[in-house]
């Protein structure tokens, strides 16, 4: 679950990260209004969760709230890859000396939270590892033994921060980024850009937090800041009917049971010449109904033609994926073409039953490859 940076900003603020005073606004008004109690110069920011806003043209900068009227009138209902802005976050303008970067995130490969930190910030961090990957620190931190002072001096001084007041600062939210990350058990943390002012003070002008979707349930307060208008509807019905769903932008629906297997169906369909429409799991012990509901979100998606199941079963029944495949057919009244692949548990009786329903759109294929070369084909003769 990602937030929203006036979101982000005040978990930071929770925590003792200083931040800029902004207020939110939803109007041309409202941000007249903000940038009045603010005190001008403010800078104009839209809320969206995605990234590229100023280059995009969502941040602009205020003199008077008259201008800051302007602005937010020019910013709100703006398209930022394919996010529509309907709030604007009104932020006090800093006077900036110096840009860093700091972050940490979830290292899946190492399984342990990772730091980066580097003065080269304001601009992408992927910018940076690639053109400048010396000026990048990177410290992992062991779960088990917590964060240490000693880890935020290193990413100061590995950076070359010189100055001894502004280490200390930096060492400090070092620190408290950490606390956030852990207590709000989030999966990315990170400020770009970190910013010393002209006063010397160190502050988050921007926030990005992402926290795990998994661990929602004991963040309660946190749960509650999900945007539900700005999820993809798809996705909505998805998690409202149980299902693991994840948009695309292709022509063949993907089905499987299982996250390795369903990324593997999805590459083979790109394999094969085809544009995956979507990523869904069936789950380890998908039933009828399971595959029901699976269904019935993947067909609301008015850009798939064709459908490919790839199932192996484990824990899951071929013959229960069968039985859901018809009972979807009958409820959905489906007249798209739809592959299906078996293999596993019940296999053969899952193929006996679609064989003896006969029903006209639903072909069995042997193999993966096979069925992907089917589905992309029927997709293909579909469009």
């Amino acid at each position: 679950m990602d937030l929203y940076e006036f979101q982000g900003k005040e978990l930071f603020r929770s925590f003792g990260i200083p931040v800029s005073e902004g207020r939110l606004a939803t109007s041309p008004l409202e941000a007249r209004e903000a940038a009045t109690a603010l005190g001008c110069p403010v800078v104009v920011k839209a809320q969206v969760l995605v990234g590229g806003r100023g280059k995009a043209g969502g941040i602009k900068l205020a003199a008077t709230p008259a201008e800051a009227e302007e602005r937010a009138r020019e910013i709100l209902g703006m398209d930022i890859r394919g996010h529509t802005v309907h709030r604007v976050w009104v932020e006090r303008a800093s006077e900036i000396a110096r840009e860093y970067y700091l972050s940490i995130t979830f290292d899946r490969s190492a399984k342990k939270p990772l730091f980066m930190f580097t003065t080269e910030g304001g601009v992408d961090i992927e910018e940076v590892a690639a053109t400048k990957p010396d000026a990048l620190v990177r410290l992992h931190v062991d779960p088990l033994e917590g964060y240490r002072p000693w880890q935020g001096r290193h990413l100061v001084y590995g950076a070359g921060v010189s100055d001894a007041a502004e280490r200390r600062q930096i060492e400090e939210i070092v620190g408290r980024l950490y606390e956030t990350f852990e207590r709000c058990e989030a999966m990315l943390c990170e400020i770009n850009p970190l910013v010393v002012t002209t006063d010397g003070d160190v502050r988050a002008l921007d926030a990005k937090v992402t926290v795990d979707d998994n661990a929602l349930f004991r963040q309660p307060e946190i749960a509650e800041m999900r945007d539900l208008a700005a999820a993809d509807p798809l996705e909505a019905l998805a998690r409202e009917k149980g299902v693991t769903y994840v948009k695309l932008d292709g022509e063949v629906g993907v089905l499987g049971n299982g996250a390795g297997l369903t990324m593997a169906t999805v590459d083979v369909v790109t394999f094969v010449g085809g544009r995956p429409a979507n990523f869904c799991d069936l789950g380890g012990g998908g039933d009828a109904q399971g595959v029901v509901d699976a269904l019935e979100v993947i067909t609301s998606d008015p850009q798939v033609r064709a459908i490919f199941f790839n199932i192996f079963g484990g824990i899951t029944r071929c013959d229960e994926v069968a039985r859901g495949i018809l009972q979807a057919l009958e409820q959905l009244e489906l007249e798209l073409p739809i592959v299906v692949r078996l293999d596993g548990t019940n296999a053969a009786e899952g193929r006996r039953i679609l064989e003896e329903a006969a029903r006209p759109n639903v072909y069995a294929e042997a193999t993966m490859l096979d069925g992907a070369r089917r589905a992309v084909e029927l997709a293909g003769a579909a469009s």
